[in-house]
């Protein structure tokens, strides 16, 4: 770049740009509606609607957002206080999220919706919205509601949902007034990072992060110490990815429950993350192993032979890793930490990737996005819509050719689909020369790719019959 990048200019330039799409970032957390446990795409779109503006929020401000906190979203203590008014004949009206299950029983065949925030159940919805809003189906919708008691019980009688409308052309279009660098800022802003906190080799890093969003299938382990701030941005980023953390997880939450036909979490989210894998508790961990890695190899999902369908779904495992003093694994191959079932060669081999964490400094203070990003809706569903464009897909497969006496095939498929999301994230315009699409998306996609390599390396015989180190041609 000929001039030095200013958060300044920068700021200046986004909101030039991307105009009502963009939002201080120094907004939300002067908001304190994280006490509420809204997620930031969430938060962002409520600040944008009741006080838009630019800086920390005002005084003012502030007591603007409570009242209306105070009046339409409650806290989860405060449910019972909710039903009471249910009791006393009143409509009420909230945001919340809300999934819907079918129920298909001798007695019953009905459609209840599910508000567990609010701690109800069972709530009768009322026809045509489920038809009109199917991801309600799915991974369910955040949006705001009107409840009323009727002879019936407790009834959902509206829904507006919170979302969204993304034109990717225009995303990538506006791609084409910013430089690289301040793209890769731009994005570390988005994703509620300070890119100036960070050094070029840290926001690739980070950027990572991003890349189950952005390709189908493509399945991450990222290990780090704790407070490197892993699962901050999948909490934050959209709906439709779910982060596991804590309880217990089971082929029937992960894959299908065999007795009610009901599809499990891979089938009905972009990302599923499951954070912390150390402490998870897994149910019949043999039968889970067994299932994923079928599902990571072709991406299917089964349980016993009797339900079967595909699904785009991208997993991602955070796993906390132990350093030394110089900040390096004290265990090697690194995934000895992970559960023992999870150390299966045959398994890692079906993983993209693993992402170092621990290169990525630990967050502080400062390490939070102080400028102006992309709405957190507006960025995720920007992000989940690239998935469908398979121009970066085409270039990464004629471009990247591994060299050596004797490849796998895998690390060559790997290296691909690393490196077109790479490309998709920072070049999604298309324009990119073969110098910059070499830099910043093949030699990470390597890296990556390599790591998962060296634990096959080292943990099984089989995988020495092939190159150790991974290469490619020039391009």
């Amino acid at each position: 770049m000929s001039e030095i990048l200013t958060p300044e200019a920068l700021n200046q330039k986004v909101s030039q740009v991307f105009g009502r799409l963009a939002i201080d970032k120094r907004r939300l957390p002067s908001s304190q509606l994280n006490r509420r446990s809204v997620p930031a795409y969430v938060a962002e779109w409520l600040l944008d609607t009741l006080v838009p503006g630019e800086g920390p929020v005002t005084p003012t401000e502030l007591g603007k957002i409570q009242a209306w906190a105070d009046r339409f979203l409650p806290l989860p203590d405060e449910s019972k206080i909710l039903k009471n008014r249910l009791l006393n004949g009143e409509v009420v009206k909230v945001l919340t999220p809300v999934e819907v299950e079918i129920v298909l029983t001798r007695r019953a065949k009905e459609r209840v919706a599910q508000l567990k925030l609010l701690g109800l159940t069972d709530v009768h919805i009322a026809n045509g919205i489920v038809e009109e809003y199917p991801d309600l189906l799915k991974q369910g919708m955040w949006g705001v509601i009107e409840l009323m008691d009727t002879q019936e019980g407790i009834a959902l009688t509206s829904f507006k949902p919170m979302q969204a409308s993304v034109n990717l052309d225009i995303f990538k279009e506006k791609r084409a007034a910013f430089s690289l660098d301040e793209w890769r800022a731009l994005l570390l802003t988005s994703m509620g990072y300070n890119p100036w906190a960070f050094d070029e080799r840290e926001k690739t890093y980070l950027l990572c992060r991003l890349l189950p969003l952005v390709e189908k299938n493509l399945h991450l382990l990222e290990l780090a110490p704790k407070g490197t701030g892993k699962s901050y941005l999948y909490e934050n980023i959209n709906p439709r990815v779910r982060l596991i953390s804590g309880g217990n997880v089971s082929p029937a939450v992960l894959f299908v429950n065999n007795a009610s036909g009901q599809w499990g979490l891979l089938a009905r989210f972009a990302v599923v993350v499951l954070d912390e894998v150390q402490t998870l508790k897994f149910e019949k961990p043999q039968e889970i192993v067994g299932g994923l890695k079928g599902f990571l190899a072709n991406g299917r999902l089964t349980r016993g032979g009797l339900y079967e369908t595909a699904s785009p779904c991208s997993l991602v495992m955070l796993a906390n890793i132990m350093l030394d003093s110089e900040q390096r694994p004290v265990l090697s191959p690194l995934v000895r930490e992970l559960p023992e079932f999870l150390q299966e060669t045959a398994f890692l081999d079906r993983l993209r990737g693993i992402l170092p964490g621990w290169k990525v400094s630990k967050l502080s203070g400062g390490s939070f996005a102080q400028g102006v990003g992309l709405k957190s809706d507006f960025f995720g569903d920007a992000l989940l819509a690239l998935r469908e464009d398979v121009s970066a897909n085409q270039l990464a497969s004629h471009a990247i050719n591994l060299k050596g006496k004797k490849l796998y095939k895998r690390n060559e498929d790997a290296v691909r689909l690393l490196a077109s999301g790479l490309m998709k994230l920072q070049f999604p315009h298309g324009q990119v020369s073969p110098e910059d699409f070499e830099m910043y998306c093949v030699r990470p996609a390597v890296e990556l790719r390599q790591l998962v390599w060296e634990q096959l390396y080292v943990l099984d015989a089989e995988y020495r019959q092939y190159d150790e180190e991974i290469q490619y041609e020039p391009i």
